[in-house]
């Protein structure tokens, strides 16, 4: 079995899909007395083999479905995807505050990852803005929430599946507009890229860095609610808010089409504190040009907060400096996509950076 990263395989001694969490606690704790992990999976979006297991694999899709959508709040099995909350959520003008960039990602397997996306710069992670989740531990089903077994809920938000298993959420629900502006606005490197990202005001931020022919290309990428383009800004698009949230869609297409999707993608990730970010990010692509990011790598760079979730590790005022490689015909080979992942995570390290823990780095 592969995941999303192509890199890591690992064979289960089973599959359990199980259909409610009175199952999962039931295969949890079959697994725990034969000695055998048992790891959820929701659709298997993690890099370098976070989601596959030697032990049981629990296939988490069988517990998909929103349940529940009322003011200010939607409840959701832990194998919902993020279209399919929007599919329940947008009828009654109501969206989670922070989606992730790509949509067909599982509800447990973002909060349990922390999860973050364009506006996390207002809101925090995906796993600051979940007001109770249900829980499989020790073999058996609880829910837990800031005021309810809340050591429990700090534990699984962001905990990558090692405190318990989440079976089900409930999210903090806000409205939404009908239309986003989208704003792009060129930088001249990694500073300028973060100078804007703290000055403009905007609903959703962040930021790009792409190869061109004398180096590298910054720009940062701003979506308002309301109002006009902020200044700089050198091109606009207005769009639905569907489809801004589902932006990627063609993209991921025209990759799949390409055979891109499935190639392996070394991706390095790591957080690195505000102060030292453009040092790092500008260190970083001095030692790269683009055979080293792979045909359709991308490389984003997002200032952000990230709320009161203790179990995810980064500095304050953290950055996340994402590579995210594809090895590609013609591209740096695999083994040296993961070195340079190694050498970035070192670098990060360095200035009191961590590691964003659903990255591809060996350990």
């Amino acid at each position: 079995m592969r995941d999303f990263g192509g890199i890591v395989e690992r064979s289960p001694v089973r599959v359990v899909r199980p259909r409610s969490p009175g199952e999962v606690a039931a295969a949890v704790h079959e697994a725990a007395s034969q000695g055998l992990a048992a790891v959820p999976r929701g659709l298997g979006h993690s890099t370098y083999g976070q989601s596959l297991t030697s032990g049981v694999c629990l296939d988490m899709r069988g517990l998909a479905g929103v349940h529940e959508v009322g003011a200010g709040h939607a409840v959701a099995g832990a194998g919902t995807t993020w279209r399919e909350v929007l599919d329940a959520t947008l009828p009654h003008g109501l969206a989670p505050p922070v989606l992730t960039d790509f949509l067909d990602v599982t509800v447990g397997g973002t909060i349990s990852a922390a999860g973050v996306g364009g506006s996390s710069h207002l809101h925090g992670t995906q796993a600051a803005n979940v007001l109770a989740l249900d829980v499989v531990v020790d073999g058996e089903p609880v829910t837990c929430s800031p005021g309810i077994r809340p050591e429990l809920f700090d534990a699984v938000r962001a905990g990558l599946g090692g405190h318990g298993v989440i079976t089900g959420a409930t999210l903090r629900l806000v409205p939404v507009p009908d239309r986003v502006l989208c704003c792009t606005i060129p930088c001249r490197d990694a500073a300028d890229l973060l100078r804007v990202q703290r000055e403009v005001r905007a609903d959703d931020l962040s930021g790009q860095v792409k190869p061109a022919e004398d180096g590298w290309v910054f720009e940062a990428k701003a979506t308002l609610h309301s109002g006009g383009p902020p200044p700089g800004t050198a091109e606009t698009e207005e769009l639905s808010f569907l489809e801004f949230a589902d932006r990627l869609r063609p993209d991921v297409e025209e990759l799949v089409a390409l055979g891109e999707w499935a190639r392996p993608h070394p991706w390095g990730m790591v957080f690195l504190p505000a102060s030292r970010a453009a040092d790092v990010i500008g260190s970083t692509l001095a030692s790269m040009t683009a055979t080293d990011l792979g045909l359709s790598g991308v490389i984003l760079v997002k200032a952000l907060r990230v709320g009161h979730v203790p179990m995810l590790a980064a500095p304050a005022d953290p950055v996340l400096f994402s590579v995210l490689r594809t090895a590609s015909p013609d591209s740096a080979p695999l083994g040296t996509m993961l070195a340079a992942n190694r050498a970035l995570l070192t670098r990060a390290e360095t200035v009191g950076g961590t590691r964003y823990a659903v990255d591809s780095v060996p350990r």
